[in-house]
């Protein structure tokens, strides 16, 4: 893991205090597989008292990291910023690297004959990568909403899951979001859009119900849910899983005050007080255990278990061709009409 420096730099005593705890910091979460957003670090000094949680304190020490990378202080890998990425074309030095590279990426459906199909939502992009480490370990599609959902991509959200229904599964979104007046609301929104998309397409595949165009969504998610064998609020569930006000007791994130102009606001504080809190304040480890407990409790491991192990012994068949990709080669050559 590099440090490498580019610029000379002697910081202050009680800057390098902050220098030596931003490092020990990430290394931690590096030796958990986790790197780290500038936000993310921010809440973890402010957590431990560090320093204040205000703007003032987030600038200065984004601008005492900043230093501390190019003075080769801090490793470049353990901090990230996931909003702005090359992407590309992937390259191979011959073609036994492609069933090389086939066979590391190889993967059935896990979930394909689950009862239930699940996906992770995160309102934050900045959060993406503790979610999809999660989501990559339980064969999980996740999703970075960015805030409120666009209506192209809850259209697109609804085709999807209508036909993980067609295929008789239940759907559970788990979303993850800020517990403030519109993280609070945003499972509600993404619910009430997607529903009707769900039904509707649902529906249409069938040629509506009873033959009829879809002019009563509660219907038809009561049809599906006759054929599912289960309630018609079970067919189709956002579930909130974080944050949630028993997180914020149990964990005590550093407060912000809740944004009064949100056209929620009044509810929220209402219900809540002035005082909002960021996901990005839990540890990537606490998130990752809460996602995860939520997962197991929605599977069929026996039936993940034996997807497992074919998968395995595909990947093995791909690696053993892979490794003896010249006798294939020649095979081929020899037999050029097999």
């Amino acid at each position: 893991m590099p440090k490498i420096q580019y610029e000379k730099w002697r910081p202050a005593p009680d800057v390098m205090i902050d220098v030596r705890r931003a490092e020990a910091l990430c290394r931690q979460y590096a030796a958990d597989g986790y790197d780290l957003t500038l936000r993310q670090l921010y809440y973890q000094f402010v957590a431990n008292d560090w320093i204040s949680n205000n703007l003032k304190s987030y600038k200065r020490l984004g601008e005492i990291v900043n230093r501390a990378r190019l003075a080769g202080l801090i490793d470049w890998y353990h901090l990230v910023d996931r909003t702005r990425n090359l992407l590309g074309t992937s390259h191979w030095r011959r073609p036994g690297s492609v069933i090389n590279s086939a066979a590391a990426g190889y993967r059935l459906d896990k979930w394909a004959d689950q009862p239930v199909r699940v996906e992770i939502w995160v309102e934050k992009e900045a959060l993406a990568g503790v979610v999809g480490r999660v989501a990559q370990q339980t064969d999980l599609d996740y999703f970075s909403c960015r805030g409120y959902v666009s209506q192209s991509e809850q259209w697109r959200a609804g085709r999807r899951l209508a036909g993980y229904i067609e295929n008789r599964q239940r759907v559970v979104v788990l979303h993850l979001g800020d517990h403030d007046p519109s993280g609070i609301d945003m499972p509600r929104d993404i619910t009430d859009r997607l529903r009707p998309f769900i039904a509707q397409d649902y529906a249409n595949d069938r040629g509506g119900i009873n033959g009829e165009p879809v002019d009563d969504i509660d219907e038809v998610f009561e049809d599906i849910a006759a054929g599912l064998g289960c309630d018609p609020d079970e067919v189709f569930e956002v579930r909130r899983i974080a944050l949630n006000i028993d997180q914020v007791r149990q964990y005590s994130p550093p407060p912000n005050p809740a944004k009064l102009t949100d056209s929620r606001a009044n509810g929220y504080v209402a219900r809540h007080g002035y005082d909002s809190w960021e996901l990005d304040a839990l540890p990537p480890d606490v998130l990752a255990a809460i996602i995860t407990g939520h997962i197991d409790g929605l599977r069929d491991d026996e039936l993940y278990a034996d997807v497992e192990a074919r998968e395995a012994r595909d990947r093995e068949l791909l690696s053993t061709a892979a490794g003896r990709w010249d006798d294939i080669v020649r095979y081929l050559d020899n037999n050029p009409d097999d």
